[in-house]
């Protein structure tokens, strides 16, 4: 028998599991070790479980779940989904923090075919309303109590129609619907029929539909298929070297890319032990990584930062650290050199991506050097094509910025419910306009130099943001900044900073305007210089800067 194009074997149909008698789940998992891989994520589990079944497959709040222990968990939660009438194609919202009944409402949602619905925990009811009813979600699943909010009380007033069922997956308190009386309606659904629901999965379903952060108005779903996801992040997986030894602390939060896809999802693919964490704080994670020995541990640059700057960083035991991602448009090099000399990483890696395209598009390579990976975002994963073009089209020379185009596999399978935002997304020939601002050089490196939105114009010349933040972090007393445009009567407009200066390191504003003077064009040099503790930022790490324009320019300035 050969392998079809997806893998599967010609002539030869698993038996589905109704037909099997009692060990019907040995077999299953036997069957499942031994056949090619198909590209669905619930079998890519199942080969997992059965290769690794007694391996830790998570440890969240001092408990070690295996996965033979979660393949059970996650089967009981796709019997609860059948006995309550979720069908393939259909939609179930999570909205609740990094922990372990996540994966597994995850996991068994996908087992029976419907689509995940990862829901910001930063929301509100509104937003979270909006959400639930531009998916058209029957069911939420939810945390209860989480820093201090009982989320449910929430979205009082805010429950569109669709949604037939709020369910608490933990911290539920009396009147809530929690996660045992869930799981318990599924025992009128057999075991067999769950197996059987999860080998009927193909890779072309749409598992997740994840929203825009809505920076150009109301959030967009973007619906992403099973098999594009996997071979997305097999390609991520095989640049960070993952392997089942690996321990992986998830910090990045679930309903993001960075925390889904690249984070618990590329977990269960490669067999890792999987350490979530809820909410960040940088005592705690350097008391975890001594003590739980982590190896994996991506994050945006200011998890390092804070570390780094935490009181106890000096003393803790990081020698078990191995492997990171991290980067913003303006990681400066030196923090990468301090995550390879300081954190002891082997691998330190940047990349780009967009929830458009399965969440990476591309990525730097292990023995980049430390300003390759601080200042690029690497190459493009294999069979995905980025070019560069102009406002007319057309394909930019090597060093010259415009708009970054994406064309693969790993681009969307369209916005949900919006054909004229999709068209508008990609084209006729396949590529994904980005909305991003970038360049390649001639070795195929990308850099990512703004968004279209954030450019502007000061006396006539185009001035990227990121670009100036990438060459203002080289200062020595910075640690972080933001640059915006504000209006200028003279220049049209004019940059603003926003600056977090390194502890106990002085810089005066009009110091730092004079090495800028020195190391960028006149017209670059930020006006206005602000010096701030800390920059607003989103759950993923990206500054906000819709916030910071919100802030009105002091006087004197």
């Amino acid at each position: 028998m050969e392998p079809s194009c997806d893998g599967r074997l010609q002539g030869f149909t698993p038996p589905s599991p109704s037909r099997l008698r009692a060990p019907s789940k040995t077999l299953f998992l036997a069957i499942m070790s031994l056949l090619p891989p198909i590209p669905t994520i619930p079998r890519a589990f199942a080969q997992t479980v059965s290769r690794h079944p007694d391996h830790s497959a998570i440890e969240d709040r001092g408990v070690r779940t295996s996965y033979a222990e979660l393949d059970r968990m996650v089967l009981a939660a796709s019997r609860a989904l059948m006995a309550w009438g979720i069908a393939p194609g259909e939609r179930v919202a999570i909205w609740a923090p990094n922990c372990r009944e996540w994966i597994v409402a995850a996991l068994g949602i996908l087992g029976v075919g419907a689509v995940v619905v990862p829901v910001n925990t930063r929301m509100k009811g509104l937003e979270v309303g909006y959400v639930l009813e531009k998916s058209g979600a029957r069911l939420l699943l939810s945390t209860g109590d989480f820093l201090g909010t009982h989320y449910p009380d929430l979205l009082a007033g805010h429950l569109p129609a669709s949604l037939e069922k709020l369910l608490v997956i933990h911290g539920a308190k009396e009147g809530d619907t929690g996660w045992q009386d869930f799981i318990a309606r599924g025992e009128s659904v057999s075991e067999a029929a769950a197996r059987e629901r999860a080998l009927s999965v193909t890779p072309e379903m749409v598992s997740d539909v994840i929203f825009t952060s809505g920076t150009t108005g109301h959030p967009k779903g973007v619906k992403c298929g099973h098999g594009q996801n996997l071979r997305t992040m097999d390609d991520w997986s095989q640049v960070m070297g993952l392997v089942p030894q690996d321990r992986y602390l998830m910090v990045n939060p679930f309903f993001h890319s960075m925390g889904y896809k690249s984070g618990w999802m590329v977990g269960i693919m490669n067999g890792l032990t999987l350490m979530p964490i809820a909410v960040f704080d940088a005592g705690e994670v350097l008391r975890t990584i001594a003590r739980d020995k982590v190896s994996v541990l991506p994050g945006p640059p200011t998890i390092y930062y804070s570390m780094q700057s935490h009181p106890d960083f000096a003393a803790t035991d990081l020698s078990s650290l191995r492997a990171a991602i991290t980067g913003s448009t303006s990681t400066p090099p030196s923090l990468i050199e301090s995550m390879r000399r300081d954190f002891g990483f082997k691998t330190v890696l940047t990349g780009y991506g967009l929830s458009e395209c399965c969440g990476t598009a591309a990525l730097s390579a292990p023995d980049d050097d430390a300003h390759t990976v601080a200042t690029t975002a690497g190459r493009a994963i294999r069979d995905v094509e980025i070019k560069i073009v102009d406002t007319d089209g057309r394909t930019q020379p090597p060093d010259q910025p415009g708009e970054v185009l994406i064309r693969g596999y790993n681009v969307m399978l369209g916005y949900l419910d919006d054909e004229g935002a999709t068209r508008q997304a990609i084209d006729a020939d396949g590529w994904l306009h980005s909305g991003d601002i970038g360049t390649l050089d001639a070795h195929g490196y990308l850099r990512i130099t703004d968004r279209v939105k954030d450019v502007y114009i000061a006396g006539g010349f185009n001035c990227y943001p990121a670009e100036i933040e990438r060459l203002a972090s080289r200062h020595p007393a910075v640690s972080q900044i933001a640059v915006i445009g504000v209006p200028d009567e003279r220049m049209g407009e004019v940059g603003r900073a926003f600056v977090v200066r390194k502890p106990g390191v002085p810089l005066e504003s009009g110091e730092f305007v004079t090495w800028c003077r020195a190391h960028m064009a006149n017209y670059k040099v930020p006006q206005f210089i602000d010096f701030v503790d800390t920059l607003p930022t989103n759950a993923s790490g990206k500054v906000l800067k819709r916030e910071l324009r919100k802030l009105p320019v002091a006087s004197g300035h």
